[in-house]
């Protein structure tokens, strides 16, 4: 068993922001699979799904950013999973939108969902999808930035470069981290 989990933040206010493009990333893949990600268990909207013969748990955490590792942990816990069948999707302020980076495992990079995570898990040693959001533009405070929506001009390519998550979580489950890492991390759908 697998488990996808995407970060964000809960509530309307935050839909469609760059904070929450993990979450989004995992919302769409459950879409093209037919399910609806539902609150229950783990303080999180997730759905257990079949994917190709390979059970997966797609979750994303309703506890706030700061606090996503305390539904990670929850979830781990219940399906007694190995953190090398997670993969954690979220944004990254030090790439450019439309770079995405697949990564094996290492340090939170300044995020503090990530950071929950690896503090909760005691361990750093889960695979992430990094999708880049850029700076802002236009000398608005990096929280403001991070907290607001895509720039009008963004809006499409925020939606290809969620795909491009979802195909390289499909790879995570289907070939393992290392492939995932060779098809996605040499794509870039900007120049």
């Amino acid at each position: 068993m697998y488990l996808i989990a995407g970060l964000g933040n809960p509530g309307p206010q935050y839909e469609h922001t760059r904070h929450n493009i993990g979450l989004e990333a995992v919302e769409q893949w459950g879409k093209s699979l037919g399910v609806t990600l539902r609150s229950i268990f783990f303080r999180s909207k997730h759905a257990l799904v079949d994917f190709r013969g390979k059970p997966i748990v797609l979750l994303c955490p309703l506890t706030f950013m700061n606090k996503s590792g305390e539904s990670v942990r929850d979830c781990i816990r219940h399906y007694d999973l190995e953190t090398k069948k997670l993969l954690v999707i979220h944004d990254d302020l030090d790439m450019p939108l439309g770079k995405i980076k697949v990564v094996k495992s290492g340090g939170a990079g300044g995020h503090r969902g990530v950071s929950s995570i690896i503090h909760l898990l005691g361990s750093s040693e889960f695979s992430r999808v990094k999708i880049g959001i850029g700076r802002p533009r236009h000398g608005e405070a990096v929280a403001d930035y991070v907290l607001g929506r895509f720039y009008d001009d963004e809006k499409k390519l925020a939606e290809e470069i969620m795909g491009m998550a979802v195909k390289a979580s499909q790879l995570f489950v289907l070939e393992g981290v290392e492939a995932a890492m060779n098809h996605i991390n040499c794509r870039r759908l900007i120049t």
